[in-house]
């Protein structure tokens, strides 16, 4: 019977992409440190008088910080990255943002 020969290699290469995909469980404290960086990043970027932060959204991990959603310019997007930067904990910072030049956004009604 060769059937489950023939599917022995296929079986083998999705063990080892799902394994790369996966990321390391955290612990709690790992979790609570990334929550402290998101809530520091986004009250920065709240208090910020240039950034409009009602449609960034910011995400930590292991101190790497996302920031994706959109802002209206070149400015705010290099800001939104810079104040992420200067929080303490932040070791690098991942700016997914993009600029709607329209204004509209995905979150005001466009």
């Amino acid at each position: 019977m060769r059937l489950p020969i023939i599917f022995l290699p296929l079986f083998v290469v999705a063990v080892m992409v799902s394994s790369c995909v996966t990321e390391p469980p955290r612990s709690a404290a790992e979790i609570a440190a990334d929550n402290q960086i998101e809530m520091e990043v986004m009250q920065k970027l709240d208090a910020s008088t240039t950034i409009y932060a009602r449609h960034i959204d910011v995400k930590a991990r292991g101190g790497v910080v996302r920031l994706s959603g959109d802002v209206t310019d070149g400015y705010e997007l290099v800001e939104a990255g810079r104040l992420a930067l200067s929080v303490p904990g932040v070791k690098k910072v991942r700016n997914e943002l993009e600029i709607d030049m329209d204004g509209r956004g995905k979150g005001r009604g466009g």
